[in-house]
């Protein structure tokens, strides 16, 4: 599993991509790196890897978002001209099974990286609106309190929670809100929490 480029490189291909001043989309980048990378150490995976993938997992949204049927369409491109193999395109494609999205409406994850990184950028929605909710602080989350707002289908009601339930395939949910938490409170200033 070989990385043809640096962080600081994948950040200036998200830039190019990326021109919005939205926060909330560097916020779900940064996040779903964040979360990778400590899920990767947790299972002794290659952790710059799996941070990598969550890094660049929606390149091309800054440019598909107007249209969301073309998000994942333009990625692979992106990716190949960075020198980014295939099994890394794909994988970083798998997240978008299931949606109307690049021909991928029945098309279904089967890989445990690829149930990782669709648990995990999707759980990014679910904490980030729960820090929200307890003013912007997630230095003192606790997964119980976060697995209440994941039982509550009112709470972030986008976020689709089946999709989450993925990762138990690879670790229980309790354990992976737990991980999750974690990282994030890690990079909490970058994200804009407390």
């Amino acid at each position: 599993m070989t990385i043809p480029i640096t962080r600081e490189q994948a950040i200036e291909i998200l830039k190019k991509y990326n021109k919005s001043e939205d926060k909330s989309d560097w916020n779900h980048y940064l996040e779903s790196e964040a979360i990778m990378k400590a899920v990767a150490e947790k299972l002794g995976r290659d952790k710059e890897y799996y941070g990598m993938l969550g890094l660049l997992h929606d390149v091309d949204w800054g440019i598909t978002k107007n249209n969301t049927i073309e998000h994942l369409t333009k990625a692979p491109e992106i990716l190949k001209e960075e020198g980014f193999d295939q099994e890394f395109i794909d994988n970083i494609v798998s997240h978008g099974c299931g949606f109307e999205c690049a021909g991928l409406k029945d098309k279904k994850r089967t890989k445990e990286i690829e149930h990782i990184l669709a648990a995990a950028e999707t759980l990014t929605g679910l904490i980030h609106a729960y820090a929200l909710m307890r003013e912007g602080k997630i230095s003192d989350m606790k997964a119980k309190g976060l697995k209440k707002k994941f039982k509550d289908k009112t709470f972030a009601a986008g976020c689709n929670r089946e999709i989450i339930r993925e990762i138990e395939s690879v670790m229980p949910l309790d354990e992976f809100f737990e991980i999750a938490i974690r990282a994030i409170q890690d990079i909490k200033e970058e994200v804009g929490l407390e």
